[in-house]
């Protein structure tokens, strides 16, 4: 996915998030979507009658109801008419079909926003059903037990250790504290996390990503398009995505090779990356993701905090590639990668490899 001779120059021109927190009682997903759509528009000085298309990505699980996305198009807005589309994914998918949808020449730009709310009910429960109806799902395993197992089957395999774990946590709560978005931030030393008991050996409560209740939106335009939008535009030199095996017992899970897959797509090694946001939810899959990815110790991982300081589900993949691109905005890298995850132990993966430098 990265042919420049035939592909239209994407980027992202404008991101924006709500500020992450464990129990968003006061407001609906419509009411917790709409700052948010205002801001990216306001961001480049947008309103929707100048997008093209419009994508979201949420699932009806969370909502416990079917087609609820339907209702967050009320956030969006009933007038112009608009076109528009829906991934029954995290909004990293939703990017995916947007971008796809301007290389086709069909649009100059898009729209995409994605949004959740975990608190309601039991999160571990609700994702359960998301599993084999046959066979897994009638015996109510649930999101961190099969991440459990993949820590095990990690350690066991010699790809990481339960004291950089710890480390991946403590870390990536250090950067939080400068994230203003992130749900927990702090530092934390990791030689005290280890020490804290065990939730689903090997796994701890630093182990295991926060319930979320939030949303984000993205804008992406093309060629000259986005020179007028954006100073800076994040251009998407290569983006993919593959899917492994639903069911466990036939994959390795310590190893990722969709993830590896997509990365070679998408042109990972094609340049120096300068930092890379992964969509991690759990310290062990940090390790698995970085490695698939080949790259290298110098790489500064997950400045925003990631999934481990703030995971909205069916958000958190966007959030990564929003984060990367608005520090290719202000300059603070010129190539970044993204990285989005969906499914039981990192079943799907998206990469997309973000640049500074100006399209042809």
């Amino acid at each position: 996915m990265r042919d420049r001779a035939r592909m239209r120059d994407v980027a992202v021109v404008a991101f924006a998030q709500s500020h992450h927190v464990r129990r968003e009682q006061e407001r609906n997903e419509v009411e917790l979507l709409m700052p948010v759509l205002h801001e990216v528009k306001a961001a480049v000085g947008l309103d929707q009658s100048g997008i093209d298309f419009t994508c979201s990505g949420s699932t009806d699980y969370l909502a416990g109801s079917a087609f609820s996305f339907v209702a967050t198009l009320d956030g969006v807005g009933a007038y112009p008419p608009i076109s528009e589309s829906h991934v029954e994914m995290d909004g990293a998918w939703a990017l995916y079909e947007a971008w796809a949808k301007i290389q086709t020449g069909a649009a100059d730009s898009a729209l995409v926003y994605s949004y959740g709310k975990a608190s309601p009910g039991s999160l571990r429960d609700v994702l359960s059903r998301q599993l084999d109806p046959y066979y897994l799902a009638p015996l109510w395993p649930d999101s961190v037990a099969f991440a459990a197992l993949q820590a095990r089957a990690c350690i066991d395999a010699g790809v990481t250790a339960v004291a950089e774990m710890a480390a991946i946590a403590a870390r990536s709560r250090r950067a939080a504290a400068d994230n203003p978005f992130a749900q927990i931030r702090g530092s934390d030393d990791p030689e005290v996390l280890v020490k804290d008991a065990e939730i689903a050996a090997p796994l701890r409560l630093h182990d295991c990503p926060p319930i979320t209740d939030g949303a984000a939106a993205v804008i992406l335009a093309a060629g000259d398009r986005a020179r007028e939008l954006a100073d800076r535009p994040a251009w998407i030199r290569g983006i993919d995505h593959r899917i492994e095996a639903h069911a466990l017992g036939v994959r390795d899970l310590a190893t990722s090779p969709s993830t590896r897959l997509a990365a070679e797509a998408a042109g990972v090694a094609d340049g120096p990356v300068d930092l890379a946001e992964l969509h991690a939810p759990f310290t062990h899959q940090e390790v698995l993701v970085r490695e698939a990815l080949g790259l290298s110790h110098g790489v500064t991982i997950n400045p925003s905090g990631g999934p481990l300081a703030a995971n909205p589900i069916m958000a958190a993949g966007l959030i990564r590639i929003g984060e990367a691109a608005g520090r290719i905005q202000r300059g603070d890298a010129n190539r970044a990668v993204a990285h989005a995850t969906s499914g039981p132990c990192l079943q799907q993966n998206l990469v997309c490899v973000l640049e500074g430098k100006g399209g042809v």
